[in-house]
């Protein structure tokens, strides 16, 4: 079966971004083994102007904990991945990735729920995911370069096995195709990184607590911590009350999951 053809609007995304993001280049590549490692190794290299990189392929993407990233089923236009590479100056780093969630959810359906710290959620399946990495700029007072890295599963995924059932876009918005996915995402993702470097998380908060999958819910932490989600605060810590009391989690290396609900009868 021939690969679709894919009509990225180029032009179109380089006319939106330009004013929010000056110099910024937009790439397509037929395939790659990851987005986010392309721009670090570019930004390892000192290439660090803004980037917005789309792959109709990835061979080899990544999610957080060193984890594979298996989207779309294999066909280039299954998913949409693609890294957005920029020099930030934030006061404080502190829920990042929590932001980007928010651009990404908001841009697309109103239903979409956010799993802290990275995760889309839809009825209890997981839609997309999200990487951030940072690497130094090699010059001095430009902060750090921001590799910001999105999978959104645009189709079916075929098979079993995953640890986290897959929902795909087109179940929310029937026809919609990779690239007119990115149009949605692309300028109110800068835009909100754009913010977020200004003011941080704490004025995204509320419009994040209104998508919190995990507020109210039994977890469980990596640690076996177990008790009730409870929000996150300020700086996009997720809150949550145990037995031993309140306890702020600061860490994004720290994976949480409900927990499943004790069964009976």
């Amino acid at each position: 079966m021939p690969h679709p053809t894919l009509a990225w609007p180029l032009d179109a995304l380089r006319t939106q971004l330009a004013p929010l993001l000056p110099g910024v280049a937009v790439e397509v590549v037929a395939g790659i083994d990851s987005t986010n490692s392309e721009l670090m190794r570019r930004a390892r290299a000192g290439r660090t102007a803004p980037t917005l990189l789309v792959a109709e392929l990835q061979t080899a993407g990544r999610g957080r904990l060193g984890r594979g990233w298996q989207s779309g089923d294999g066909e280039r236009g299954g998913a949409l991945a693609f890294s957005l590479g920029l020099p930030l100056v934030p006061c404080d780093w502190s829920g990042l990735s929590l932001a980007v969630g928010l651009a990404v959810a908001e841009s697309l359906h109103p239903d979409i729920r956010l799993k802290w710290p990275n995760d889309l959620w839809w009825q209890g399946r997981k839609l997309a995911g999200i990487l951030v990495e940072t690497a130094g700029t090699g010059q001095p007072g430009t902060g750090r370069y921001a590799v910001i890295g999105i999978g959104v599963n645009i189709a079916p995924l075929p098979g079993e096995g995953f640890a986290t059932p897959p929902a795909w876009l087109q179940e929310l918005l029937p026809g919609i195709d990779a690239p007119a996915t990115l149009a949605r995402i692309a300028a109110p993702l800068v835009q909100t990184v754009r913010g977020f470097e200004q003011g941080g998380f704490a004025p995204l908060a509320e419009r994040f607590a209104a998508r919190d999958l995990l507020a109210g819910q039994a977890v469980r932490l990596s640690d076996g911590t177990e008790g009730v989600a409870q929000g996150v605060g300020p700086g996009g810590e997720l809150r949550v009350h145990t037995p031993a009391g309140l306890r702020e989690v600061h860490s994004a290396e720290v994976s949480v999951r409900p927990q499943a609900p004790q069964g009976g009868g």
